[in-house]
């Protein structure tokens, strides 16, 4: 099909959706192996469904924010390509399900000429940089982290050091101390703070969710703003270069982090900097800024206006989704939004209500809602009537009635049971049991279908996740409990226990058995992350110990919520089935790709991507050699030093012992230059050419290869 382009559309967005075209054309001629497709999808925000023949697609919105005419065009999007939801994330994106491959490039080209991006947003790439969603309107914060988030998300785009790391890589910012972007757990955790009248940040790194969670260490507790970039330049250079390959469950950078320790850690970063494109990069406070309407005038002389009605709903969403701003005499408006899920028609109609009230500043927030900003107060009860006619003044939003959840086995491959299900069940007991619990903010519930945490259940108060237990022959849904996550009364964030795991019917039993003790043995302001600490995990396996029990299981156990049929244990239809490929091919193919980048950059004088593509096209190149002898690959510098090792004195690469490692690892040695960039690229392309003609020579000398399985796994 042709892929209409518009003006708007940036030549980088222009070329990236070409190229997916391209590829999506070749992977049907079976010109390229499913994997080697699969990853270079991934990278292009389009993931591979739990139903066989279909794509989400993830929109990324760096640190959730959107125009009105944006979320119009997404809904009008979803209606064209997908099924007419638009579903919000806990990484403030917005995903569409059910999109057709084919159609995946021109829904990308309408994006891009509405100024959103699918760039990276799946993949092994830096993914969307999240933030606070108040940020500059918080009355806490010491200033906006708005245009940080947006100049980070913006740097990391497209960057070389980012385009084939070992695993994912998440970034967050947060607008004051309470970490309201959950940092730490991210693999850098970045906190707005001020010294000495100076903007910079507290640093955490190695943060990470999964089925083994990590609370990221702090790294400094305050860095000058000017330093965040090029520092986080040397986390993910050393990331890529020291992080695992092989095993994927231990290719978080947590896990290097763990390995080497804070201190090595921080020392491999700092050897990174002459390498860095920028010592010191500064922010532009405008950054980000040119699709959102200006700043609106202060309203600090507005008086103070009495809200209270005899609405008792108005009055309740008042005072549980209004927050007056930093901004004197101007309001912001908080969506609760079930399961994340909002119908086109919805979206739009919101989108008319921002225009007439609001400023043209939409958030979408990391607990899967929408925050509106710059609302006049004698404005709000025209809001609310009209959000309330749209399902959107739902009272508690952020409290503990308001559940996060991920959509699990409705859509995601990785999933094991129904996460839309227990989430309406639970929220659906505590409106009937625990009407009250809309005021209250201090428990958090967060739902995830499995154990890799999309719901982000470990850093809950009260988490679950999807699971199953085996009961003689038979099979059924569970939900594996954890307690103590979250803030605690200190404001500290802590990783949940795993305490019990439980038969999937019985989720709300466990939820009303935890609330009636909090409520009745808790002490007055206690936290429910204190008040677990102080009973033990032993005390809340005891409590819910007789849920476990499998000799009182009744026929509807062994079925999962919103299904009919009897329950199977089942990770859903993987994107692809086993390949069969010359695998030092299509490495050598790929090391030829990287050339050709590094040599686009030197042209465009982007001396540091250059120099970056180059050392790519080394590593590719090594590794397509050691595989030619099947020897295992696995970190960057261990397929260097392997190589050294494997064809020292060889007269096909005519190298001495420790020459290839010296050469290769030069790149952070000394700044970016054009001299460097020109020297170091003939160098690559010589390199890899000496390995295609020893290849060459390999294959006259020992026959064709056999072709190798190459099976993948969903990544996450």
């Amino acid at each position: 099909m042709s892929i209409h382009l518009t003006e708007a559309v940036s030549q980088a967005a222009q070329r990236d959706i070409l190229d997916l075209e391209r590829k999506i054309s070749s992977f049907r001629q079976g010109d390229i192996a499913d994997e080697a497709f699969r990853k270079f999808r991934l990278t292009r925000g389009v993931y591979g469904q739990r139903q066989p023949g279909v794509q989400m697609i993830r929109i990324k919105l760096p640190h959730g924010r959107i125009t009105a005419n944006q979320l119009i065009r997404i809904a009008d999007l979803s209606d064209k390509f997908a099924t007419g939801n638009l579903h919000a994330t806990t990484r403030q994106d917005i995903q569409l399900h059910f999109v057709k491959l084919a159609d995946s490039p021109q829904l990308w080209a309408d994006l891009e000429d509405a100024g959103i991006t699918l760039k990276e947003a799946c993949g092994n790439t830096v993914r969307n940089v999240t933030g606070s969603a108040r940020a500059g309107i918080d009355p806490e914060e010491p200033f906006d982290i708005t245009p940080y988030a947006h100049s980070i998300f913006d740097y990391f785009l497209r960057n070389p050091i980012c385009q084939d790391m070992g695993r994912k890589f998440k970034i967050s910012l947060s607008s004051s101390e309470k970490d309201s972007a959950y940092g730490y757990m991210h693999d850098v955790g970045l906190v707005a703070r001020l010294q000495e009248g100076k903007r910079g940040f507290k640093v955490m790194l190695g943060g990470g969710l999964g089925a083994q969670p990590f609370a990221a260490q702090t790294a400094f507790e305050f860095l000058e703003e000017d330093r965040v970039i090029p520092f986080i330049e040397g986390v993910i250079r050393v990331f890529d270069r020291y992080g695992e390959r092989q095993k994927r469950h231990k290719a978080r950078m947590k896990y290097l982090l763990n390995d080497i320790g804070l201190e090595e850690l921080v020392r491999r970063i700092a050897e990174e900097t002459p390498a860095l494109r920028s010592k010191t990069f500064v922010i532009d406070e405008t950054s980000g800024n040119s699709l959102f309407a200006p700043p609106l005038a202060a309203r600090i002389d507005a008086p103070a206006l009495d809200m209270q009605t005899d609405n008792e709903r108005f009055n309740r969403w008042l005072k549980t989704n209004v927050f007056e701003q930093k901004q004197a005499g101007w309001y912001a408006v908080q969506l609760r939004v079930l399961l994340g899920d909002m119908h086109s028609d919805t979206a739009r109609a919101l989108a008319q209500v921002v225009k007439q009230y609001a400023a043209d500043d939409i958030r979408v927030t990391v607990n899967q809602g929408y925050l509106l900003r710059f609302i006049k107060p004698e404005d709000l009860p025209a809001v609310f009537e009209a959000l309330d006619a749209l399902g959107l003044a739902e009272p508690g939003f952020d409290t503990t009635a308001d559940i996060t959840t991920c959509p699990g086995t409705d859509t995601c491959n990785l999933a094991i049971s129904s996460s839309y299900g227990i989430t309406r069940a639970l929220e659906q007991m505590m409106h009937e049991e625990f009407p009250d619990l809309v005021f209250n903010d201090d428990i958090k519930i967060k739902i995830s279908g499995c154990m890799n945490g999309c719901g982000q259940h470990s850093v809950a108060n009260i988490g679950y996740h999807g699971s199953s237990l085996k009961n003689g022959a038979y099979v059924l849904p569970a939900l594996q409990v954890l307690l103590g996550g979250g803030f605690n009364g200190k404001g500290e964030g802590l990783i949940a226990d795993k305490v019990i795991k439980i038969p999937a019917k019985r989720g709300p039993d466990s939820l009303r058995f935890l609330l009636r003790d909090f409520e009745a043995n808790a002490f007055d302001g206690e936290y429910y992350s204190d008040y677990y600490a102080r009973q033990g995990k032993n005390y809340f396996y005891q409590l819910l110990k007789p849920l476990a029990d499998l000799k009182t299981l009744v026929d509807s156990d062994y079925i999962d919520w919103d299904h009919t049929e009897q329950y199977v244990t089942e990770v859903g239809i993987g994107e692809c089935a086993s390949v069969l490929i010359d695998l030092v091919a299509t490495t050598l193919t790929e090391a030829g790709e990287k050339l050709g980048w590094a040599r686009e950059a030197l042209s465009e004088s982007r001396w540091a991507d250059a120099l970056y593509h180059a050392y790519n096209v080394f590593i590719t190149g090594a590794r397509a050699a050691l595989m030619s002898r099947s020897i295992p690959t696995n970190t960057q510098h261990g397929i260097v030093s392997d190589f050294d090792n494997t064809f020292v004195g060889e007269p096909d690469f005519h190298q001495a012992e420790g020459e290839f490692k010296g050469l290769v690892f030069s790149i952070n040695k000394q700044g970016p230059s054009e001299v460097f960039a020109v020297q170091f690229i003939a160098q690559a392309e010589a390199f890899l050419q000496a390995v295609q003609t020893y290849r060459e020579m390999q294959i006259e000398a020992e026959g064709l290869p056999e072709l190798q399985e190459l099976s993948q796994a969903q990544d996450s």
